[in-house]
């Protein structure tokens, strides 16, 4: 097993570590893995005992510091867990309403779920071309760049850039991203980009006169009265505290400053190649980051809020929208979006990939969802009414010596197949 070291001046625990993990094992002589200083919903469902078992020996193992497990059918919960620690280096005990940065789940959560909102009121048509909304956006091929493209990832831009090099802010940023040539035929290959949404974020605020943040807080969350996901949180590094009780929730923390990031900048054999010198620009952090995105672009260039990255949640929160997918558009009597529209965005286009939202090939099918950087996946089950939700804080035990994070996919595969008994 790999072990990775933490880039912190104060090495974890020892003894925290072995006392969660002697926890565990008494825990799992006395006939149930349920981890330590919680209560877990009851899980009589064989499938989820295992995949409750493979979370927490994940922990105990120490390849992950922490978890939350919820999973849910026909919109009633059936397994809610915390494991571990939601700081390694403060023995932050992980919580079921622990908050955490979902990195790339932003780009369903809120970009996708923004379009839809907008698409199902007659605002935005999917197969426009962005030059519709972003009348600047032309030229070398980019007015037939449709919605549709960069929803599918076929719009033929590059995957990713450090726009902080270029840019301060949102506008600097969409300046620059304008300015980047095409580095594939629009509409044919699929590249996976987070540019793409950087430019749904701002279809949708151009489209609707808000912010991002705020449209999906009025036109989305509020309405399901989703108090918890948000775009920059409250408490440290996030923008505010709670005005109602003046305590800020407990954010898993990620990582201390961005080494992986650093090193795609830096680091030509990494598998980023960035035109110009690395060296022109020197504001990386390096403190632990606590309620403050850890996507790179989302912090220096947008502030925090941005159609890729950004977007802060607990797995309660997360599974209300994906019970909206499952239902129809529809939940507790709110109805978001029609059935029509959920349909058409969960439409498959080809490698695996729908309007947002991805169609992993270890789920059953009809399976969609999305995976985030930080360690995050949601995932729903529509012939099984099921909604499935694992956040890690995998980011939080630092890069191993090849500048690598725990590999978390083998995780989500496993407890997918637990939950949902496919092999």
């Amino acid at each position: 097993m790999r072990r990775h070291r933490a880039l912190d001046a104060h090495p974890i625990g020892q003894n925290s570590r072995l006392r969660s993990a002697a926890c565990v094992v008494v825990l799992l002589l006395s006939g149930t893995s349920w981890a330590c200083g919680r209560t877990p919903t009851e899980s009589p469902e064989p499938g989820l005992a295992s995949a409750d078992s493979l979370v927490a020996l994940w922990v105990d193992e120490g390849r992950i510091p922490g978890a939350v497990l919820l999973v849910a059918r026909d919109g009633e919960v059936r397994h809610r867990a915390a494991y571990g620690l939601a700081s390694a280096a403060e023995s932050l005990q992980m919580t079921t309403s622990t908050v955490f940065d979902l990195a790339s789940v932003t780009k369903v959560m809120a970009t996708t779920f923004a379009l839809m909102v907008l698409s199902d009121d007659g605002q935005v048509d999917v197969e426009a071309p962005v030059s519709r909304y972003l009348s600047d956006f032309r030229g070398d091929g980019r007015e037939d760049i449709t919605l549709r493209h960069l929803l599918t990832h076929r719009a033929g831009l590059p995957q990713w850039v450090p726009t902080y090099y270029h840019a301060s802010d949102r506008d600097e940023a969409y300046d620059y991203i304008r300015s980047l040539p095409l580095l594939w035929p629009v509409g044919e290959e699929r590249h996976y980009s987070d540019l793409g949404f950087m430019l749904l974020g701002r279809v949708v605020e151009e489209v609707s006169g808000q912010s991002l943040d705020a449209f999906v807080r009025a036109h989305i969350y509020a309405p399901l009265g989703l108090d918890e996901i948000r775009f920059r949180p409250p408490g440290e590094g996030g923008a505010r505290a709670d005005t109602a009780t003046g305590v800020a929730p407990v954010v898993a923390r990620t990582s201390r400053g961005n080494p992986f990031e650093q090193r795609m900048v830096h680091d030509p054999d990494f598998g980023y190649r960035i035109a110009g010198d690395p060296f022109v620009w020197s504001e990386w952090r390096t403190d632990w980051l606590n309620g403050e995105v850890n996507d790179g672009n989302a912090f220096h260039a947008f502030a925090g809020v941005a159609g890729h990255a950004g977007l802060f949640s607990t797995a309660d929160d997360l599974n209300v929208l994906l019970h909206v997918m499952l239902n129809g558009g529809e939940h507790a009597g709110v109805r978001l979006i029609s059935p029509e529209t959920v349909a058409a965005f969960l439409e498959p286009t080809g490698d695996r990939q729908a309007l947002g939202w991805q169609l992993p090939g270890y789920g059953p099918v009809g399976s969609f969802g999305h995976t985030g950087f930080t360690g995050t996946l949601v995932l729903g089950v529509p012939a099984e009414g099921l909604a499935l939700v694992l956040l890690t804080n995998r980011q939080n035990f630092g890069v191993d010596d090849e500048t690598q994070y725990p590999d978390v996919g083998p995780l989500q595969r496993a407890v997918t197949a637990a939950v949902t008994g496919i092999d």
